[in-house]
């Protein structure tokens, strides 16, 4: 990963480095952190970071400054995936606010399955 992705991968492991759920992974391209075996966000190469939320919150999180369905390749992805640009996320507060969300959206989904 170049210098670009390490930036955000370094600020989400400080950010949720206190926290023995979360697990760090290399996965499609990315630093990915993941939370009972889900990813939540991973640090791309670009600096972008991918967040994972459900479909609620993927409605509302395209409309955000700097966010679009993520783009895999060729493939744009589910509306569950949201990139979101580097310029987007400059301050911890705005990277805590995409985590925040994709872990509500995990916390929902674990919910569900124990349903």
């Amino acid at each position: 990963m170049d210098a670009a992705g390490e930036e955000p991968a370094d600020r989400v492991r400080a950010l949720l480095g206190a926290d023995p759920s979360i697990e760090e992974r290399r996965m499609f391209g990315t630093r990915a952190f993941l939370d009972e075996g889900r990813i939540l966000v991973g640090a791309r190469k670009d600096g972008t970071l991918l967040v994972r939320v459900d479909e609620e919150n993927g409605a509302v999180a395209v409309t955000l400054p700097g966010a679009a369905r993520a783009v895999m390749g060729s493939r744009t992805m589910g509306s569950g995936w949201i990139d979101v640009a580097a310029s987007a996320i400059a301050d911890d507060a705005a990277l805590m606010t995409w985590i925040d969300m994709a872990r509500e959206s995990v916390g929902a989904a674990l919910a569900d399955d124990d349903d």
